[in-house]
Order: C-alpha cells, then structure tokens, then sequence
C-alpha cells in the first residue's frame, strides 16, 4: 500500500521528514518510505511481535521498538545512530552464540537476514562464549528440512502457518533459555504434520531453519540477494516497488 496523498502526515526519521498514513507504526512507514531501520521479527503482512528489539530507535528521546509504536505527527525518531547500533550488534552477537550458525555451510548464506544484518551493523565476530547447544534436525517431511540450530525465534513460520496458511503447524514453547520452536504433531515431526512445501510457512523463515530437499546451493556465490544489496538497499527496492 502505497501513502495516501489525502491522509498522509509526517515525522523526523534521523533529521529527515518521512511520510506516514494514519494508523502505521513507525517501522511501517519507514519500510514503505524505503528507510531502513534493522528488524528481523518484523514482516508487513503480519502484526508486529516485538520479540527481536532490533528495531529499537529513540522517539523523542525515549527508547521503544518502531514495529509497535504509532507514528505520530511532528515526532523525531533517531535509529542510524552510534548508540543505537552499537546495541544492535549486541543483540546480533547474543543471536550467533545461543544458536549454531554456521554460515559458510548454510545453504541459506547470501540469502539469510541474519546473517545480512549482521554485515550492516559491522559485527566482527561472536564477542561472547558460544553455547553450541544440542539442536536436532527433522528430515522426516517428504519435501522440507528443519534445522533448529539456526532458529532465532523470530515466529514468522508460526504466524505464516496460522494466519495464512490455516495449519498451526508450528508454535514456540518454553520459557527463557528453554524456548524453542515446537512442531504441532503427536511425534513432533514435521512428516506428521499436513504442511506443505508451497506453504507460505515453507518460504518466510528469514535465516535457515525451514529448507527445501533436493534444492541445496541453488543460487550460485556472488548471485545470492545479499551477495548483490545490503538490507537498507532491499528496503529501499520494494519501496520503489521492486520484486527483492
């Protein structure tokens, strides 16, 4: 949806009037102004969940998340800054060390949102002791392969399957360090379950916990998404109504 010229107001995003329609968070005017402000949780066919805190900016001085917050007329929202990326690469690092992400064995390099995000914020390294927990891999689906060791919880693949796709296929369970993402079925596999591949739960995990069989490195090095644009590039392609 494009800003509708009779409703549309504005605000201060980094020292730069940004359009909005009434009703959008922040980071939903900034997404179709082709501003990027770093999320992963975030999705714009779906309600905000909040759970990633990426897209933590400052609005008029306080702290809170651009996928919740109403965008406002006149507000000044900071989100390219030292601070504030500073704390992202953080977050970026706490992701990397509670998982196993392997990147140069993923088939999802290149064309991964964590990973990219990752580049954007100029993380150099893990920073903090790597937990290397013990996640188990589902093969048991025909046509799709779950890897839980680079789920980041992000509930993308929950929400898809539930609100579109009507299965309910995937939920998270668990509480703190224990939360993990929870297949629907009496075995808990993934085979068990009437999910498809043309799911739109099969295609929305933003790093790579849900694979395709028998498509494997797919797209050549050098050809991948982020191989040819960072995310801000992506954000500012769909804005201008590209296909990324």
């Amino acid at each position: 949806m494009r800003y509708d010229a009779s409703q549309a107001l504005s605000f201060s995003l980094d020292g730069e009037d940004l359009l909005f329609n009434p009703g959008d968070t922040i980071l939903q005017a900034a997404h179709r102004g082709g501003r990027y402000i770093p999320h992963l949780c975030w999705h714009p066919d779906f309600a905000p969940h909040g759970s990633c805190r990426l897209c933590t900016v400052k609005v008029n001085g306080r702290t809170g998340s651009a996928c919740t917050i109403q965008a406002a007329a006149g507000i000044e929202v900071e989100s390219n800054t030292e601070e504030l990326n500073a704390h992202r690469k953080t977050l970026l690092q706490m992701l990397f060390v509670e998982g196993n992400h392997f990147c140069p064995s993923c088939e999802k390099s290149g064309h991964c949102a964590l990973q990219a995000t990752a580049y954007q914020m100029g993380m150099e390294g893990p920073h903090f002791e790597e937990f290397y927990p013990t996640r188990p891999m589902d093969a048991s689906h025909p046509d799709l392969l779950l890897d839980f060791n680079r789920c980041i919880l992000c509930g993308l693949c929950a929400r898809a399957s539930s609100e579109i796709d009507g299965k309910n296929v995937f939920a998270i369970g668990g509480h703190g360090m224990g939360t993990h993402l929870v297949v629907n079925s009496p075995s808990g596999q993934l085979g068990d379950t009437d999910m498809a591949a043309t799911d739109r739960a099969a295609s929305i995990c933003p790093v790579g916990v849900i694979l395709p069989k028998r498509r494997g490195f797919v797209i050549p090095i050098g050809e991948r998404p982020y191989d040819k644009q960072s995310p801000a590039d992506v954000e500012a392609e769909l804005a201008a109504g590209g296909t990324t």
